[in-house]
């Protein structure tokens, strides 16, 4: 390790990529582990993202060198998920804004990075602080720009195992910077609970949105629960419909039904219709805000819509046609356009003139098989829904249909071969209900179109 500079920081290793001798990616930094002894808190190893999100330990006597750019590894990883010990502490997510007192008597000071130093017996120790000092009165989550900065060495303040009192996360926030809203969920679920809350509560409303519909159930509605009940209404209606409507199932009833009275009417209003469906049905999965046109509208406006950067990809691959109004529940269902189809015609053409019209869209109550039938049928990311009035209500897209035939916690699976049994059985259980309901009814199971 020779290679590797004398002094690191723990803020600037986050998301560097890990390489093996050969030059090829390894995974991403995502934390320090740090075990705090009785003399200096030695740095055992890294956390390191592998592709699959997974992430994983990588021992510090299994990096060859820590550069600005990147680490590199000897290429040995074992790939089992990391879960951190009671006797460790991860230095990006639970030291960075943590506050110590100066021994000197100068007051107290928030870490802002860890620098690590290696010794001459090739240990990574953590050596310095660079800290912000607290103002008089000063709040935490306003220290970003306030307070003198300065580096000093560790044994200048308070023991780092002393944490009493909330902690802020805006040095934490500022290292993930640019990471993905499930990335950064990833990184919240193997938090600790008390240290996840608080990294929640600093997020503002739309990141904390799209976080939360990454997160497993469990997180969900522990974040949603110790949030101040106006706050976790505005977060629930920067969320997707038919994922606040998920989450609120998952609450408490009166939790949630004062929730849903906190909340604006028209963003309520649609997630209780949500509500009003089974889970498993179509109703159930769909989302209520579809890109919808009416037919007179021109191709040069739907790519317009498409192509915002807000929109998911499912919800881009195809525009919903019909007549007013356009917000769901519709006028009367037309026809879809999908995206490919809007490139292939010229800009001032009507979305009428390019409809598919030979899918039937799916009804409200078609079961979680017919839905998933319909699009591998027709090799679709996203599926209209209507009612019996043939008026668009939602559309299912293909990451809704997954999440609710993998298992509830394949998110935290090592094994690939223990996701696919989960998805096996979720299947075969969506098979018997279908089948289950044909024989009552006295129907064949619904198939291809599910209409």
């Amino acid at each position: 390790m020779s290679t590797s500079p004398a002094r690191v920081f723990a803020a600037r290793l986050a998301a560097l990529p890990v390489f093996d001798p050969a030059g090829d990616q390894v995974g991403r930094v995502r934390d320090v582990v740090v075990v705090m002894g009785t003399g200096r808190a030695r740095a055992v190893g890294l956390v390191v993202e592998v592709p699959g999100r997974r992430r994983v330990f990588l021992p510090m006597t299994r990096v060859i060198a820590m550069e600005p750019a990147q680490v590199v590894s000897t290429g040995l990883v074992n790939m089992r998920r990391f879960e951190q010990r009671a006797s460790e502490t991860l230095a990006l997510a639970e030291l960075l804004d943590r506050q110590v007192d100066m021994l000197d008597g100068s007051g107290a000071v928030v870490v802002e990075d860890v620098g690590l130093e290696q010794t001459r017996s090739h240990d990574w120790v953590v050596a310095r602080l660079f800290v912000r000092r607290v103002p008089p009165g000063g709040h935490r989550r306003r220290l970003r720009r306030r307070g003198e900065t300065f580096l000093v060495a560790v044994d200048e303040v308070s023991s780092l195992r002393q944490h009493a009192g909330p902690q802020g996360a805006a040095s934490l926030l500022a290292a993930f910077e640019g990471l993905k809203a499930a990335d950064l969920a990833e990184a919240l679920h193997t938090m600790r609970p008390a240290r996840r809350l608080e990294i929640a509560a600093a997020l503002d409303d739309e990141k904390l949105a799209d976080v939360l519909e990454e997160l497993p159930e469990d997180d969900q509605v522990q974040i949603v629960t110790r949030l101040q009940s106006e706050r976790a209404a505005d977060v629930l209606e920067a969320m997707e419909p038919d994922d606040a409507a998920d989450l609120l199932s998952d609450l408490e009833p009166g939790l949630a039904a004062r929730l849903l009275e906190i909340m604006e009417p028209e963003e309520a209003q649609q997630v209780r219709r949500l509500l009003a469906y089974d889970e498993d049905t179509a109703g159930g999965l769909m989302t209520s805000e579809p890109v919808v046109l009416s037919p007179e509208a021109t191709v040069a406006e739907a790519l317009a819509l498409v192509r915002r950067a807000e929109l998911a990809p499912a919800m881009a691959a195809a525009v919903f046609v019909c007549r007013p109004p356009l917000e769901a529940p519709t006028g009367r269902f037309l026809g879809v356009v999908h995206t490919q189809r809007l490139l292939r015609e010229p800009p001032h053409s009507a979305v009428g003139n390019a409809l598919d019209r030979t899918l039937e869209p799916l009804t409200t109550d078609a079961k979680l098989l017919s839905v998933s039938r319909y699009l591998a049928t027709y090799n679709l990311v996203s599926a209209p829904v209507v009612d019996s009035d043939r008026r668009l209500v939602g559309v299912v897209t293909v990451d809704d249909v997954l999440d609710h035939l993998l298992p509830d916690d394949w998110r935290e699976q090592e094994d690939p071969a223990a996701v696919v049994r989960g998805f096996a059985r979720r299947r075969a259980a969506a098979l018997a209900s279908t089948t289950a309901e044909g024989i009552v009814t006295g129907r064949r199971p619904r198939g291809g179109g599910g209409a």
